[in-house]
This record gives structure tokens, sequence and C-alpha cells, in this order.
């Protein structure tokens, strides 16, 4: 038998590789909704379609942000990313906090108003708290 070169331990890994359960998808759920609780803990009301919407309006993709929402602490910015990035998901998760009677459907409501054909995104004030 030839002897084979000895991995130092630090390198081998003690645990089995991770598998999606029931329990970790439980978990990520869990997460999603905290980021909506986040995301409507505002008490500020919606607001009309005018220029004033310019202010909320961002480009992700060139990662421009408008200033409120460099105003925001790191996890309010960072809600709003994961918002923009994953609109497909929060649509499904509905919303609690009451925000239904300001037209929002959905998690993803209480972070983004429109997306738009350029690729801009018009944000939703109400999660800025």
């Amino acid at each position: 038998m030839a002897d084979r070169p000895e991995t130092p331990l630090r390198y081998i890994s003690k645990r089995p590789p991770r598998r999606l359960t029931r329990r970790r998808a439980l978990q990520g759920a869990l997460a999603a909704s905290g980021l909506a609780l986040v995301g409507c803990s505002s008490g500020i009301g919606p607001i009309g379609q005018s220029s004033a919407d310019d202010a909320l309006l961002a480009w992700p993709a060139e990662d421009r942000w408008p200033e409120q929402f460099h105003k925001a602490s790191a996890r309010v910015q960072e809600s709003y990313r994961f918002a923009v990035a994953n609109q497909n998901l929060l649509q499904w998760m509905p919303c609690f906090c009451g925000c239904g009677e300001w037209g929002h459907t959905s998690n993803a409501s209480c972070y983004v108003q429109e997306m738009r054909d350029d690729g801009s995104v018009l944000l939703d004030p109400m999660s800025y708290g």
C-alpha cells in the first residue's frame, strides 16, 4: 500500500454534508417572516404617484439607492436589498401588520411599489420605519 500524504485534521470535516430538511426549510420560512415583520413595522401610510416617488427610486443593478435608503440602518438596507432581489418569494408571504388597507398584498408590497421596465425599482417607504 502506498503511503498517502497525511491531511491535517483541521481540513477534515466531521459533520456530514447538509441536506435540506423540513426543519431547515421551516427555519428559512421563519427567517423570511421575520424580515417581513421588520418591513411592516412602520406606521407610514402610502404615498401618491407624484414627483416625490422619484425620491424613492432605486437602480439596484447599478447599486444606486435613494438618500432615505442610505440613512436607514444596515438591517433595513439589507431587508430592502433582499426584497428587491427575492420579490418572487416574498409575493407568496402574506403580511399580518394591517398594511392591506394601504393596498399591500404581500410582504413584497411592503418594500417594492413597482418594478419598472428600465431596471429601476420604486421602493415603498413603509419599511424605513
